[in-house]
Parts: structure tokens; sequence; C-alpha cells
């Protein structure tokens, strides 16, 4: 077996690669997987007892719970514009941009997580280290990731302003919640790319761009479940911050004290079955193609 790569010797990509590695991900993402994230968010914004069926179909379905099979389907497309421009944004940010942080770890701090935790060791939490640091820096896309969840929530938010006049309107009040979704995306963006790098160490995989398909997919789906279940509990406050209307917001701690009291302790994980059976695959599927069209794009020599 050849000796572990040293964390400062780690490989690098081109950034067109990069940037199209990770833009086809988001793309093919959103066309297969925005219903499935309408679903998510609606399970996790309810604050009433599902016990039936007929109560499940009123809340993923809401208004057109009792519509044709098809008139259903294309509701669970609300906010799609909005969701373009945040699912295509956001993944070439994390995916693209999780190498260039993981690059200036290696070149100035490979050392030390190499003699912290051992060389191969090390490699997997400096990539866990780059991919919380700009899980952290995500912020800056909130605004988008906001009008899409109102979109799929509470559309009542709109009352029949356009873009323009929401962002006029509200101005900082869209980065609403940006304390907790950095809170979300520290430890549940370290889980995922903690979780893909250990996996691939496991598989014995010294230059992570070398692994096949079957390899990425297997990381992928270990990286994917540690984060869905790290950050579930922050994800569900974040969501619910939210999707309040714009001119009655609800702190994060009022929100966590109204939930223990009323729902529980356990609806912190409200929607965490779900996003494990749906929206983990979304996250598996687009980790997936990024971690394999990177290298392969580079490879083409883009």
């Amino acid at each position: 077996m050849s000796p572990p790569v040293p964390s400062s010797k780690v490989q690098k990509e081109s950034t067109l690669a990069r940037v199209l590695g990770s833009g086809s991900a988001g793309i093919a993402e959103l066309a297969v997987f925005h219903p499935v994230d309408t679903t998510a968010k609606r399970l996790m914004s309810n604050t009433t007892k599902v016990d039936s069926i007929k109560k499940l179909n009123a809340v993923v379905f809401r208004d057109f719970a009792d519509a044709s099979v098809g008139r259903k389907f294309v509701s669970m497309f609300p906010g799609l514009g909005y969701a373009a421009g945040y699912k295509v944004l956001q993944r070439i940010y994390k995916y693209g941009g999780q190498p260039f942080v993981r690059d200036y770890l290696a070149a100035n701090h490979g050392s030390t997580f190499d003699n912290a935790f051992g060389k191969g060791t090390g490699k997997a939490i400096m990539n866990a280290t780059a991919g919380s640091i700009i899980g952290i820096g995500e912020i800056v896309l909130l605004p988008l990731d906001v009008l899409k969840i109102k979109r799929q929530t509470n559309p009542e938010a709109f009352r029949g302003r356009g873009l323009f006049k929401i962002v006029k309107d509200e101005g900082f009040g869209l980065y609403r919640g940006w304390g907790w979704t950095a809170a979300r995306n520290a430890p549940g963006s370290f889980a995922l790319f903690g979780g893909s790098a250990f996996a691939k160490e496991a598989l014995g995989l010294k230059d992570y761009n070398s692994a096949t398909y079957f390899q990425n997919f297997v990381a992928s789906v270990a990286g994917a479940t540690a984060s869905l279940v790290v950050s579930a509990p922050l994800d569900v406050v974040k969501t619910r911050i939210q999707n309040r209307n714009f001119d009655n917001p609800e702190s994060g701690m009022r929100i966590i004290s109204n939930m223990v009291k009323n729902e529980g302790v356990t609806s912190f994980f409200k929607g965490l079955t779900p996003k494990l059976l749906m929206t983990g695959p979304k996250l598996v599927f687009s980790f997936w193609i990024a971690q394999t069209l990177i290298p392969m794009f580079d490879k083409m020599g883009v």
C-alpha cells in the first residue's frame, strides 16, 4: 500500500473544473429533487400533529390536497426561480469553494493537521475544517434561501410583491436568522466533507480524485448522512425563522422555547426521516455528481 499523502500535497483541480462540476451538480439536483425539498420544508414548518394520510396530504399539498395528481405535482415547484438561483450558486460556492479553502489550509497549515492527527486522518480533518469554514460563509446566499423557503411554505408573505420590491422593502431583514444558519452550517458542512473524506480514507484512497464512481457514491452517502443528522435540530429552527411573514418575525430562542413547551424535544428532529429518505438522496446525488465531475473536467483539461 502506498504511504499516506501529506496534507500539504493534496491534488488541486483547475478553477473552471471546480465551477463546471459543482454548477452541473446544482442544476441536476434542482431538476430531480425540488419537489422533495418542498415536501421536507413543509413538514418541518408544520406545527400540528400528523396522524393520518389525509392530514399528511393537507400539509404537503396544501390548497391542492384534493386536486388531480398532475396539479399536485406542479404545486410542488413553488419558488422555482429563487430555488434555481440559490441552488446553483450554493453548489458552486460550497462544492467549488471548499477545495480553495482546503488548498489554503494545506499550503499553510497542512503539517499542523498531520502532526495533530496523523497524515491520513489529518487530511480528512482538514477537508472537514475547510467545509465548515465554507459552510459558515454560505450565509451570503441567505436571501435567496429565505425567498425560496417562503415560496415553498408561506407564499402569503409575498402578497403580490415582486423580487425587487421585496428586496427594497425588507433590506437586511432577508438575512434574518443568519446566526442560526451559520450555526447549522458549521457542523453540517464539517460532517459532510469530513464524513466523505473519512470514508475515502477507509476505502484506502490516498488521492481522493482517483476515486471510482462507486467509491465517490459510498463517500457521498457517508458525508450526507452525517451532515443531515448533525444539522437537523438547528435546521428546523432555521426553517421556522425563515418561513414567518416578513412583518411578523420570531426569534430563534422564542421558537426553541415554544417547541420544547408545545411540541417536545423530539420536535427538533421533525422532518429528519423524510430528509434522510428523500433529501438525503438529494444531497448524496449532488455531492456525488460534484465529486465525480470536478476531477473529470480537470482531467479533460478544462
